[in-house]
């Protein structure tokens, strides 16, 4: 459990980084910050339900999208504002960085292990942002 709160707050903390770095005001920097900790809440939950890293993801960054969608109607700005610091925690940058030092080392296989997981998780956070923005699009058109 300590272990689970301390990622809760790390992803908080992680998307409050790149809410400052991205220039949000003052107002909009505890919704965006608690969007990339309700995100990864959800991809916890989702993982250990579902047991796909892709599905995880997938819905971890769908509801990301919704999430910063109904905060954009409401605060009556754009949803980038919120979707960007909310996938932030998704990004698979410790599977990247293992692929890649594998691969200079010449450890193909784990390189190739290590570089189908970030694959698999940057192709689930782009279908999750596209399926929810498609659906918004066909929904808005009627």
């Amino acid at each position: 459990m300590k272990g689970i709160i301390i990622q809760l707050l790390t992803a908080f903390l992680g998307s409050l980084g790149f809410s400052l770095l991205f220039g949000l005001r003052k107002r909009h920097l505890f919704a965006a910050s608690l969007g990339g900790l309700l995100v990864w809440g959800l991809y916890l939950l989702a993982e250990y339900y579902v047991h796909s890293i892709f599905l995880a993801n997938l819905l971890a960054s769908a509801f990301a999208v919704l999430y910063a969608e109904i905060l954009a109607r409401r605060l009556k700005c754009p949803a980038t504002l919120f979707v960007l610091p909310g996938i932030v925690p998704l990004v698979p940058g410790g599977s990247l960085y293992y692929a890649m030092s594998h691969a200079v080392r010449r450890e193909l296989e784990d390189a190739s292990l290590y570089g189908t997981a970030t694959l698999t998780k940057a192709l689930a956070i782009a279908a999750g942002i596209s399926l929810v923005l498609a659906v918004r699009e066909l929904h808005t058109r009627r």
